[in-house]
């Protein structure tokens, strides 16, 4: 039987029970998981043209990569702002809401060959990022228990999915049709999603009690911008010049102010001395090693399959093709989401993590003897596809264990950051890395196999460094004993 969480109510903070939720039906999964696999796939859209883009665009290629950018840090500022607005106003609301932007923004992208118009429409692309951890957020508040742990391993796994399976149909499009035709295929798909959660998705009846703390996510969003930046540029200003060194600086004094300020506020932005807990503090350092494995193969991969013969270690293959020896990665992903929900029902979500991560490590370990031939691509996905799947399916189920029920949005919207700034910094790393041991391959300068294979040693480490948090995560609670309550409220 499923027991009912108290809320409080915003007028008067006392607690009351909430509506029972609407009958949810068996569409709500498959729906917040389609929601996810689109919004990820504003990440790898413009893959396929990245190299075009200063040209497309009339501008230098330091200027074009701002297209990329500007996405990658709106999404990390609005994940935990939205994630918060949800738990007070929402979080179906503030789905739509991030929908509705994305697809402006396609629109806007879609109008336009300039780069400054761009880089709008693509930081509005950016907003919908938090559509995963508001997903995550609804299903924790209407479905029952026994079905909550596949679903939530679904619907995780859906960035990953969806960022594998777009690459060769976004190839497809950008070889066949005009570039602009990706964004109004993603602006369709959009609105596909909006009509979708608004007939299928019911809303939340549960409200956190509080009002939205704006010096807070004006502090935040600033953190991240200084810290975000010099991370996704600092191989182009150097990493040791004075703007890199200056902004990092720059966000460390602004994160530790923020971060003061939050914890004199009584309903803060995010709440740290949840966040400080061993269970949420080892997960989302557990998440920010995982989200750095995730890019990793991204990176590596697609670069080795489409590089010339000629290079010696190089494939030759087409975008397309590339994007093909990608696809068993979402693939495994989304097949591993029955597995982790046996395993975790067998042992529990920290073993599901700690054994996705050591299949991580295997895959990247593999890898390193299996970069002689294109097929050699397929067996590295797939085998990473599975740790990856049972990683990711892990996360929501122990950030669920760790966070109280009325703080399920912030608390997802956390976590989903956390993986964003593992992604944003291997990318970081790995462009260092294949910069560093890349040669010349007439006359022009080309990553080295050595380069690659250093590449999946740095992810081998960052899942030693993973394994290594995981390991201190609390010992699960036994099925069927009660939760801990605080103050009347139900805690996970």
């Amino acid at each position: 039987m499923t027991r009912t969480p108290m809320t409080r109510t915003p007028m008067t903070g006392t607690p009351s029970a909430p509506p029972a939720p609407r009958a949810t039906g068996g569409a709500l999964v498959p729906v917040l998981a389609f929601v996810g696999i689109v919004v990820s796939v504003m990440q790898t859209l413009l893959i396929p043209v990245l190299k075009d883009l200063p040209q497309l665009l009339g501008a230098e290629p330091d200027d074009a990569s701002w297209v990329i950018t500007s996405t990658l840090l709106a999404g990390s500022v609005a994940t935990p702002i939205m994630g918060r607005l949800g738990d007070l106003y929402g979080k179906r609301r503030m789905l739509v809401l991030g929908l509705g932007a994305m697809v402006g923004g396609a629109l806007v992208s879609a109008l336009t060959s300039d780069l400054y118009v761009m880089i709008a429409g693509r930081t509005l692309q950016g907003l919908a990022m938090s559509a995963v951890p508001l997903g995550l957020g609804l299903m924790r508040d209407l479905l029952p228990r026994e079905k909550l742990g596949m679903a939530m391993a679904l619907v995780s796994s859906s960035m990953g999915i969806g960022s594998s399976l777009a690459l060769p149909a976004a190839a497809l499009v950008a070889q066949h049709l005009d570039w602009h035709a990706l964004f109004y295929g993603s602006a369709g798909l959009g609105v596909l999603c909006i009509v979708l959660t608004l007939l299928v998705v019911p809303e939340s009846s549960a409200r956190v009690p509080g009002t939205f703390d704006v010096l807070g996510a004006i502090g935040l969003s600033a953190g991240l911008v200084l810290f975000l930046l010099p991370v996704s540029k600092g191989g182009a200003w150097g990493w040791t010049s004075g703007a890199t060194l200056g902004l990092f600086a720059a966000a460390a004094v602004v994160l530790v102010l923020w971060g003061v300020m939050e914890l004199r506020l009584e309903t803060p932005l995010v709440n740290l001395r949840t966040t400080a807990r061993p269970a949420a503090l080892f997960t989302n350092l557990a998440s920010i090693m995982v989200g750095a494995s995730f890019l990793v193969v991204s990176l590596v991969l697609p670069q080795l399959l489409q590089m010339p013969t000629s290079t010696g270690h190089g494939f030759g293959q087409s975008m397309v093709v590339a994007g093909l020896c990608m696809v068993p990665l979402g693939l495994t992903m989304l097949l591993t989401a029955p597995l982790y929900a046996r395993l975790s029902a067998a042992l529990s979500p920290k073993a599901a993590l700690i054994l996705g991560m050591m299949v991580i490590a295997l895959g990247y370990g593999a890898g390193l003897g299996l970069l002689s031939a294109p097929w050699q691509s397929l067996v590295i996905t797939a085998i990473l596809g599975v740790g990856i799947g049972l990683a990711y399916s892990a996360l929501p189920a122990l950030i669920a264990d760790a966070a109280p029920a009325s703080e399920a949005g912030s608390a997802n919207a956390l976590n989903a950051l956390m993986r964003s700034i593992g992604s944003s910094v291997a990318s970081a790393v790995i462009a260092t890395v294949l910069a560093g041991t890349a040669h010349q391959v007439n006359g022009v300068t080309v990553p080295t196999l050595h380069g690659f294979r250093v590449s999946f040693l740095v992810a081998t480490g960052a899942m030693a460094i993973g394994l290594l948090a995981a390991v201190f995560l609390p010992r699960p609670r036994p099925p069927g004993r009660p939760r801990h309550r605080a103050g009347g409220e139900e805690h996970a």
